[in-house]
């Protein structure tokens, strides 16, 4: 996370403030604060020799221009800003992962959970397709893998919701945790976030795509950024899908740090900047061996920091 005070002057008698929800081919959608409209607005050069880009989710200063479209001024103080997806102010990421088609992937979460930590963001872990895990052929094997699932991560303290977006289960539970929140919807293709945001806001009809049976995987339906108002109050980042997180690109350094479990621990290790891997005296490793801490979560960490040791440096 990034927290900058961008300098923006207050707004003037021409100039407005609102929030910025869709960035697309050089626009930005700002709906105003105080007219229930969304104005279509053009950065002003000044970013670009600045080096700096407007995001979805920036709270700007923009005044109307005279072919009935806008100009962004400045952008107002932001508390975060992710990488990837590139969203400002967010407060919760949403990690929204199926449970068949495409399977349950927890090295998958863990790395989410990684970049959402690093980023300072709360994390809420919800679990798609319900419906669909009943019906198939191996629906005990696939409930004994989201109980897992579940104990796992409210164990480490995650809330963890699962949901059906075609039959309704847990969506009123998901607005009351959405309200009044710039929420970020983030997962691999295919695993519902367009068909769970269908279900939460009544006649948004988002594109949504069938899994491919033959890849195990869905098409990119989400193409940008863009905030969705939920009817409960608050925002929603629907985000293009994913399945690479890069540390290197994130900037994240530290791995360890970003895993909860391990913060705690790591203060009790022998040596200090101790990589939990080898080291004598490691509390890490002391809870690993007294079944303290989940084999899967301490492998994916060891698998994290070999992708992050093998990749050159960026400077």
């Amino acid at each position: 996370m990034k927290n900058k005070g961008n300098d923006a002057a207050r707004p003037t008698s021409k100039e407005r403030e609102g929030i910025i929800v869709k960035a697309l081919s050089g626009y930005y959608y700002v709906v105003d604060d105080e007219l229930d409209t969304t104005i279509q607005c053009r950065a002003r050069g000044i970013f670009k020799k600045r080096g700096q880009s407007p995001l979805v989710g920036d709270r700007v200063v923009y005044e109307e221009t005279e072919n009935g479209e806008g100009a962004v001024n400045g952008i107002l103080p932001r508390t975060s800003e992710l990488v990837r997806p590139p969203v400002a102010n967010a407060d919760l990421a949403v990690l929204v992962f199926s449970v068949i088609r495409p399977e349950l992937n927890l090295q998958l979460l863990d790395k989410f959970l990684v970049h959402i930590e690093h980023a300072g963001l709360d994390a809420l872990i919800v679990l798609t397709k319900l419906d669909a895990a009943e019906r198939s052929d191996d629906a005990g094997r696939i409930g004994r893998d989201i109980d897992d699932a579940v104990a796992l991560y409210e164990g480490i303290g995650y809330p963890v919701l699962a949901v059906s977006a075609r039959q309704g289960t847990g969506l009123e539970e998901l607005r009351g945790l959405l309200a009044d929140h710039v929420s970020v919807f983030a997962g691999q293709s295919g695993v519902g976030k367009s068909s769970l945001l269908n279900a939460l806001v009544p006649g948004l009809a988002m594109e949504t795509n069938e899994i491919s049976e033959k890849l195990g995987r869905g098409k990119h339906t989400t193409r940008h950024v863009e905030l969705v108002e939920l009817p409960s109050g608050g925002f929603v980042a629907d985000t293009p899908g994913f399945s690479q997180l890069d540390f290197q690109e994130l900037g994240i350094d530290e791995i360890g740090s970003c895993f909860r479990e391990f913060r705690e621990l790591a203060q009790g290790c022998k040596f200090r900047g101790c990589t939990h891997t080898h080291e004598p005296g490691c509390a890490v490793l002391a809870e690993l061996e007294a079944g303290g801490i989940a084999e899967s979560r301490y492998r994916h960490y060891k698998e994290f920091m070999n992708e992050w040791k093998d990749k050159p440096r960026r400077y």
